[in-house]
């Protein structure tokens, strides 16, 4: 691939991302848990399906806004919580965050981003998502609920599908794992003179290189066997629905419950009180061999029956991905690698540019299946999908 690639697609800022990270931080963000069955399925079956194409309708005025829990979005796409943002472009949390909002769309901040609730606070000028994780210490839960609501958060975003961390073995491979001995550290090091640019970017302009939110609990970001111990110790593998429920209590504003595969967790979901549930496998992250979301999506949207809302993420790559998950009954899409890979290729421009990118492929989408608002989007508009 020429080296003045310019970036069009998903796999155009992948190649850009890969050439610009140090090897495990790219194998970080690009890989899944165990064989990669799921990781592979999520993109793939999104590509079996087919749109059902109609010709001469007035397509002259498409609409691709939308609302969700009652606040618009100008397309029904948003930006997903992805750890270790900050470890891939420089205060990367707060680039992604203002290319969001500029396009219209909302921003979710990860429980370990490198970037702190109140930075990213600091940064914003609408209201944001924080994604929780439940910790053994509920103390400290609560806390981060406060520091959400000092912050005006706009939504809550429980994930639920990490009672214990997958097994993802490019990590081991990469080094990101540790325990790589003399030769690999040699590696390693040659890896980062090779990244130079990286290097001045994140390592030295990026500081502090921290977990901004839980900077308290674990100071230091530079090493992923820290993070993954802290996981072990830290996140609370007895969380039930009871704890859902807790939660709602506390935090009193709009609850997404993220990590939702099983119909019959969405139901329970809709019935613990909260106003939204995301269908995601943790973009095949943690167990591996699990359904990929779009063919889960269907049996979830049916199960709930309108009583929450449904988003969708997994493998989501362009904007006829998400016009495939909104016929599928789905109120809108959040991308992950999908905006990641650009932050790390070229920081803020690249993740406006993806945006960009998606939000005229959905408008191109919308005109050739004959309908003009996301909101006409249904079964119908997919070939194969019970409707021939």
């Amino acid at each position: 691939m020429s080296r003045s690639l310019i970036p069009v697609t998903y796999a155009d800022y992948r190649e850009l991302a890969r050439r610009r990270l140090l090897n495990r931080f790219f194998e970080y963000i690009d890989g899944g848990s165990y064989q990669e069955v799921t990781l592979h399925d999520n993109a793939a079956d999104l590509d079996r399906l087919r749109i059902r194409q109609r010709v001469l309708r007035d397509v002259s005025e498409r609409n691709l806004s939308t609302t969700v829990l009652g606040q618009p979005w100008t397309m029904p796409v948003g930006l997903a919580p992805v750890g270790l943002a900050g470890l891939f472009r420089r205060r990367g949390e707060v680039q992604a965050l203002r290319a969001a909002e500029a396009a219209g769309v909302p921003f979710a901040l990860s429980t370990v981003g490198l970037c702190s609730i109140e930075e990213i606070a600091q940064a914003a000028t609408k209201p944001f998502w924080f994604q929780l994780y439940v910790m053994r210490d509920r103390g400290f839960v609560v806390e981060l609920i406060e520091r959400a609501k000092a912050a005006r958060c706009g939504a809550l975003v429980l994930t639920v599908d990490l009672a214990v961390p997958g097994s993802r073995y490019r990590d081991v491979r990469s080094g990101m794992m540790g325990g790589v001995g003399a030769a690999g550290k040699l590696a390693l090091a040659w890896d980062a003179l090779r990244h130079a640019g990286w290097v001045y970017d994140v390592a030295l302009r990026g500081r502090p290189l921290v977990f901004g939110t839980i900077a308290s609990k674990l100071p230091g970001a530079r090493s992923l066997p820290e993070f993954v111990d802290f996981v072990g110790r830290n996140f609370d593998p007895s969380v039930t629905w009871k704890d859902v429920e807790w939660i709602r209590s506390l935090w009193g504003g709009p609850l997404i419950v993220k990590g939702v595969l099983d119909p019959d967790d969405a139901r329970a979901a809709a019935e613990s009180g909260a106003h939204a549930v995301v269908v995601s496998n943790h973009g095949g992250r943690q167990l591996d061999s699990v359904p990929s979301t779009i063919s889960a999506l269907p049996a979830i949207v049916d199960a709930v029956g309108g009583r929450v809302e449904v988003l969708f993420d997994g493998g989501v790559r362009s904007g006829l991905d998400v016009f495939k998950a909104l016929a599928f009954g789905a109120r809108a899409a959040l991308l992950g690698r999908a905006w990641v890979f650009p932050l790390a290729a070229l920081g803020e421009a690249g993740v406006t540019r993806v945006l960009g990118t998606v939000r005229r492929e959905l408008e191109v989408a919308l005109a050739l299946a004959g309908v003009t608002s996301v909101s006409e989007i249904g079964r119908e508009q997919l070939v194969d999908a019970g409707n021939g």
